[in-house]
């Protein structure tokens, strides 16, 4: 059962890491490094709101499965 939850941990926070950097609107690395890309608050549309939902979903994820880690191994 160990197992399996970590490698359920790994590919979540993967895909989380993915997710997130895929968000970064055509700033590439630097958003990252602190570079304008012009207004916080814009209203995402398509695949921007697909992307904005399935990381919140993958952030739930991970969070249930490091708390279910943590209960199996402790």
């Amino acid at each position: 059962m160990e197992i399996y939850l970590d490698i359920a941990l790994i590919i979540t926070s993967i895909a989380l890491i993915a997710s997130v950097i895929l968000q970064s609107k055509g700033a590439g690395l630097g958003g990252l490094t602190g570079g304008d890309t012009g207004g916080i608050f814009t209203a995402r549309r398509g695949i921007e709101k697909t992307l904005f939902r399935i990381t919140i979903v993958l952030a739930v994820l991970f969070f249930i499965l490091a708390v279910a880690t943590v209960m199996v191994n402790g």
